[in-house]
């Protein structure tokens, strides 16, 4: 695992392919230059940044991750928006070590919790995650604005 690089943004956004795949779906308004520009951005951010999962050179799963909200319960908050591993490279183990890099990036900026939220049809993360012994699972709602 290592943290993405500029040069690492064109197999980023085709990557995001493997998450518009069934069960997921592509976002409405997907523009992959606008995606580019958004990874850019947060390579270039304190508050965030992208592990890669770099299979003989070649970029086999990611993670994002954002400091996200102080809550006045429970602390900082590190967020994932985005976990993906290439379809032939599942159940190898990337994705849990993508997992633990981005636990071990929460810890060193000061995070109390890691959160992240998964659609209920994404039955086979759920079981991969489910794996990984969460502190707890929830339930989230959200609205497109």
């Amino acid at each position: 695992m290592r943290e993405a690089t500029a040069a690492d943004v064109p197999a980023l956004v085709e990557g995001y392919e493997w998450l518009f795949a069934a069960p997921g779906r592509r976002v409405a308004d997907w523009d992959a230059g606008t995606a580019a520009e958004r990874l850019h951005a947060l390579l270039d951010s304190d508050r965030g940044t992208v592990f890669v999962a770099d299979v003989d050179g070649e970029v086999q799963g990611f993670i994002t991750v954002y400091l996200d909200i102080l809550s006045v319960r429970y602390g900082q908050r590190v967020w994932v928006e985005d976990l993906a591993v290439a379809p032939d490279a599942r159940s190898g183990g990337l994705g849990g070590a993508l997992l633990d890099a981005a636990k071990a990036w929460a810890r060193e900026h000061g995070a109390a919790h890691l959160e992240l939220d998964s659609a209920f049809t994404r039955v086979d993360a759920h079981r991969f995650y489910e794996r990984t012994e969460p502190s707890w699972d929830a339930r989230s709602f959200g609205w497109v604005l």
